[in-house]
């Protein structure tokens, strides 16, 4: 199993400003208030998408910021909600805020969505405000703003293909020149420990999982060495890359190598050969492979397709890779007749985000009370400090949040310098 990561940036949209407007009653010297209110902004959803397989996209676009809804209009007319943006996923993809460190979605089933970012509500307008004792109020909200929040994307991957071949027959180092994947590579018989996976990308945008399968030998459907634990991988894979030492410099057979490996896949479970199989002949460049192919092509299925390649020259690589993301594309995934991974992955998780404390108080190198918390900020942006009545309810609201009687608790004294994020005003007691 390959666990591919990214860290992403994510913000819903702010929701649009409500609005002052007036229109003319003949009862209301000032005028009635006729300022709409703003609309929602829109959230931030991921979508499952089974078609997806990696999460390579998010590695050209790591910024998601949905759009604000649309301001509040004179007549009473409220701005529109904005639609919601999708950023498609693909499935087994887990969602981790990078703050918290909490799961906020395990996204498993495709068109399953989460809401990953919220978009704010939009502002009242000053129609809202209107009272008896005040019926033509000149105070609206700004929009609240959306939650923005840095997040990991954790996908824990399945191979789409999978080479398979003896010991020393170049499969390493054809994942290390295909992918950014670093596999050992050793110029004598070495055969790997573990699975390596990388990421294919192909030249028209395509990508698949490839995975250098540990090396087989005779009898590993019965146990021999490590074979249970590394035909495991394969049962997984939807293609099975057949990598051959066309040059024969280990002193084996093509041939006989190719009968031994599917010998192997055969005896383990047959349903592996229902996987389309490709072959790659590789080495071409050594003195010998060329002979060796025309003889191993005589001894096979004539409708074979054979891709002649030099993993280390790099040579035949480019059809090869449209062949193999072919095939990954036409072959649906097989359903294991048991299942040994961690069951977690078939589960559900979706969390609401936790309420953070309403404000903090601290005080700041110069002295000055600094206010902080979710609540606190999110009132101070959403008032418009460009008119005085807004003021004066943030005031009010400040005091009934009991910031007043926290801030004399806390030694706060008449005039001195109260800060909330880039706004100071003096203490008044």
């Amino acid at each position: 199993m390959f666990v591919d990561q990214v860290k992403i940036y994510v913000k819903g949209g702010d929701g649009g400003n409500g609005m002052v407007a007036f229109r003319r009653e003949k009862y209301v010297p000032n005028g009635g208030p006729a300022g709409g209110d703003g609309g929602n902004g829109a959230n931030v959803v991921f979508e499952v998408e089974e078609g997806l397989r990696t999460l390579m996209d998010f590695r050209y676009q790591r910024h998601f910021k949905a759009p604000r809804g649309e301001h509040g209009m004179s007549k009473g007319m409220h701005g529109k909600n904005s639609k919601d943006m999708i950023v498609k996923v693909p499935p087994g993809t887990v969602v981790t805020d990078d703050v918290t460190g909490e799961v906020i979605a395990d996204l498993v089933e495709h068109g399953q969505q989460a809401i990953i970012a919220r978009g704010g509500r939009g502002g009242r307008g000053n129609s809202r405000f209107a009272t008896p004792a005040n019926p033509a109020p000149e105070i609206s909200e700004n929009g609240e703003p959306g939650l923005e929040r840095d997040i990991t994307l954790e996908l824990k991957l399945l191979a789409d293909a999978g080479l398979v071949g003896f010991p020393s027959v170049g499969k390493s180092t054809l994942l290390s020149v295909v992918t950014a994947a670093k596999p050992k590579i050793a110029a004598y018989h070495f055969t790997t420990l573990v699975p390596n996976l990388g990421m294919v990308e192909t030249e028209d945008g395509r990508s698949f999982v490839l995975a250098d399968l540990p090396g087989l030998i005779e009898g590993a459907h019965e146990g021999t060495g490590l074979g249970h634990q590394f035909l495991r991988h394969i049962e997984r894979t939807r293609v099975i890359v057949h990598v051959l030492d066309m040059s024969g410099m280990e002193g084996r057979d093509p041939y006989d190598d190719y009968i031994t490996i599917n010998n192997e896949l055969k005896e383990y479970n047959l349903r592996l050969t229902e996987r389309p199989e490709i072959i790659v002949a590789n080495k071409m460049d050594m003195p010998d492979a060329e002979e060796n192919l025309a003889a191993f092509k005589k001894k096979i299925d004539p409708d074979a397709v054979i891709f002649p390649i030099s993993a280390l020259t790099q040579s035949g690589l480019r059809d090869l890779l449209f062949s193999i993301a072919d095939k990954v594309d036409e072959t649906p995934e097989f359903p294991l007749d048991h299942e040994e991974e961690d069951l977690s992955v078939n589960r559900v998780v979706y969390r609401h985000e936790k309420k953070d404390a309403e404000y903090v108080i601290s005080r700041g190198l110069d002295g000055a009370f600094e206010l902080t918390g979710s609540k606190i900020e999110k009132l101070f942006k959403m008032t418009d400090f460009s008119r005085e009545e807004s003021i004066r309810r943030f005031a009010r609201q400040l005091r009934s949040m009991g910031v007043d009687d926290a801030l004399r608790e806390r030694g706060a004294k008449h005039g001195e310098i109260v800060r909330l994020m880039d706004y100071e005003f003096e203490f008044i007691d």
